[in-house]
């Protein structure tokens, strides 16, 4: 799901890509993923009602016991640095996520407040390898991570929180 036009020339052959605003309704079935997945995007939404809207839809398009995986930068850890992105609209932290998270019905199971490196998409590339290194050391995160990773379950008893029907 991306509002940018280009971002059909990026993806693979046999990808649906959903040029569509993220807390409007979604054009998929109700029940229907089993995953959703976002990097460093949050941050980017308007406001928290939009977030809290994107996050509604996602609860709604998840299989019961779908996931909901999300990375972004640690405000925490960035306080400075992280407004030096135009685009950065909403401050968050591994807590301020899971707490919305669970607002929407899910059940946070994984919040790292380190995960990542801020960035690794300016400088040097570094190879595969690297990256296998540094997830197979997690004393590593501690010292070079700065964003924050999040997973969430929607549960599968219909007697837990939902999302309001839009």
């Amino acid at each position: 799901m991306d509002l940018n036009p280009d971002a059909r020339g990026f993806a693979n052959p046999g990808v649906d890509i959903l040029e569509q605003d993220c807390s409007s309704r979604w054009g998929i079935d109700s029940d229907s993923l089993t995953v959703v997945f976002t990097s460093n995007f949050l941050e980017h939404l308007p406001a928290k009602s939009a977030l809290e809207a994107t996050l509604h839809e996602a609860f709604r398009a998840l299989k019961p016991n779908g996931r909901f995986i999300a990375m972004g930068p640690n405000i925490r850890y960035l306080p400075g640095a992280y407004w030096d992105f135009f685009d950065h609209h909403l401050p968050l932290t591994e807590l301020s996520l899971s707490e919305v998270l669970e607002k929407c019905g899910f059940h946070v199971e994984i919040k790292r407040a380190r995960f990542l490196p801020y960035t690794m998409s300016r400088g040097v590339e570094y190879p595969a390898w690297m990256l296998r290194a540094y997830l197979a050391w997690p004393m590593l995160w501690r010292l070079a991570g700065k964003q924050f990773l999040v997973v969430a379950r929607k549960p599968f008893s219909s007697g837990s929180k939902s999302a309001p029907q839009a």
